[in-house]
C-alpha cells in the first residue's frame, strides 16, 4: 500500500469510528498508535524505535511524561502528546512537550487528538519549541498537498534536514490557507470592506455592510466552484462523461437526440465532488484509491469501480431540492435514500462496501 493510501485509510477509520471513541486511552489505541505504525512505519512495540509515557525530569519537574517519543540511533526526534479524539486542540495542552523540547534533541513536537495532527519545530528561536505548527493535518480532511512532507517523518523517508528546511513556508503557507478558507466560510469585516471598496464608491455605512457581508459570501462561494469545475473539465479532459450503461435497470427509456443535447450542459457541483470524495474514502478501505472513479451526468453523478459503468458503486441524485444517495443490489436494482446533508452518506457506509467488494 503506497504511503498516501495508507492515510486515507487511517482517515477513513477515524471517520467511522471517533463517535465511540470517548477517553485519551482510547485514541492512543484506536488511532495515535496506527498513525505511528501503519502510516510512519515504526514499530510501536520495540522501545528502540518507539518509547511509550517517555520520562525526562525537567527542573523541579519530576516524573512528568510524554505519550510517545519516536527514536533514531539512539536520539529522540520526535516527540508525541496525545488528548482525547472528542476535545479541540489548544496550545495549553503542550506544556510538556516546550519543555520536553528544551532538554531532549527532539526538534519536532507532534500535538495531536488522533484527528488533528499539529507538527511543530524550533523556527522563531532555537531549541524553543514554536506556539504555532508548520503543519497541521487533519484527517476528516485531508489536503492532499501536505503527504510527501508527511512522508519526511517516516521510517523509511525520514529527512530531517528537508522537514527542518520545508518547515517555514508551510508554516505560512498552511497558516494563510487556513485563513482564506474561515473567510469564506464566515467573512469577517474587515474581508467585507476590501471587496466593498473596490467594486462601490459609497461610503461603507452599517446598511451597506450588511448588504455586502451576504453578497462577498455569495460571490466567494460562486468563485470556488467555478474554480473546482474549470479544474476539473481540465483534469479529467472536460469534467463530464455521458453515462452510457444499456443495461441501467433504472433509467430504461431510449437515449434521444434531446437527451444528448441536455447531456452537453452538465455542470459537475462541488456539492457533488465532495459527496464523490465521501464514497471513495469509503470504498478505498477495499479497494485502492485510482480505481475508483466517477462520471457525471444529467441525470445523476456516478461513482464507479475501475472507470467502467458495469461496476457501479453509488449514484448521487443531486439535481433536486430533496437529495439520494442511489445503492444498488447484485441484480443492479438501485434503491434511493433521501439525504440532508452528505455526511449522511456515512450511514451507508457497509453497503457502499458492499458493492464494492462484489466487483472486486
Amino acid at each position: 500500500m503506497e504511503f498516501g493510501e495508507r492515510i486515507v485509510a487511517l482517515a477513513t477509520k477515524v471517520e467511522n469510528q471517533s463517535e465511540a471513541i470517548a477517553t485519551e486511552e482510547a485514541t492512543k489505541n484506536a488511532f495515535v498508535m496506527p498513525f505511528i505504525s501503519t502510516v510512519l512505519g515504526y514499530d510501536v512495540f520495540d522501545p528502540l524505535e518507539v518509547v511509550p509515557e517517555f520520562t525526562a525530569d525537567v527542573g523541579t519537574k519530576k516524573g512528568e511524561k510524554v505519550d510517545y517519543a519516536i527514536m533514531r540511533d539512539g536520539e529522540v526526534q520526535i516527540l508525541i502528546e496525545c488528548k482525547p479524539s472528542r476535545g479541540a486542540l489548544r496550545i495549553e495542552h503542550a506544556s510538556q512537550l516546550f519543555r520536553y523540547f528544551a532538554v531532549t534533541n527532539a526538534r519536532l513536537a507532534v500535538l495531536t487528538n488522533g484527528v488533528v495532527w499539529q507538527f511543530f519545530t524550533d523556527l522563531d528561536a532555537p531549541n524553543r519549541m514554536d506556539d504555532k505548527p508548520f503543519l497541521v493535518l487533519d484527517l476528516l480532511d485531508v489536503d492532499e498537498t501536505l503527504i510527501p512532507e508527511i512522508q519526511k517523518l517516516s521510517k523509511s523517508s525520514f529527512d530531517l534536514d528537508s522537514i527542518i528546511n520545508a518547515a517555514e513556508e508551510l508554516k505560512y503557507v498552511g497558516a494563510i490557507k487556513r485563513e482564506i478558507a474561515a473567510q469564506f466560510r464566515e467573512p469577517t469585516d474587515e474581508w467585507v470592506k476590501f471587496f466593498t471598496s473596490r467594486v462601490y464608491d459609497g461610503s461603507f455605512t452599517q446598511r451597506v455592510r450588511e448588504q455586502f457581508t451576504g453578497l462577498v459570501a455569495k460571490a466567494t462561494g460562486q468563485f470556488l466552484t467555478e474554480s473546482v469545475n474549470d479544474r476539473l473539465k481540465t483534469a479529467l479532459g472536460a469534467g463530464v462523461r455521458v453515462d452510457d450503461d444499456a443495461s441501467d435497470p433504472v433509467t430504461s427509456e431510449p437515449i434521444t437526440n434531446a437527451d444528448l443535447s441536455r447531456d452537453t450542459e452538465i455542470e459537475t457541483t462541488l456539492e457533488e465532488i465532495e459527496a464523490y470524495q465521501i464514497v471513495k474514502a469509503i470504498a478505498c478501505s477495499i479497494v485502492k484509491p485510482q480505481r475508483v472513479t466517477q462520471r457525471d451526468s444529467k441525470s445523476y453523478f456516478a461513482v464507479l469501480l475501475d472507470d467502467n459503468n458495469r461496476k457501479p458503486i453509488a449514484r448521487l441524485h443531486f439535481n433536486t431540492k430533496q437529495k439520494y444517495v442511489g445503492l444498488l443490489d447484485s441484480e443492479k436494482v438501485e434503491t434511493r435514500h433521501p439525504i440532508a446533508t452528505i455526511d449522511e452518506i456515512y450511514a451507508h457506509a457497509d453497503e457502499i462496501r458492499a458493492a464494492v467488494e462484489r466487483y472486486a
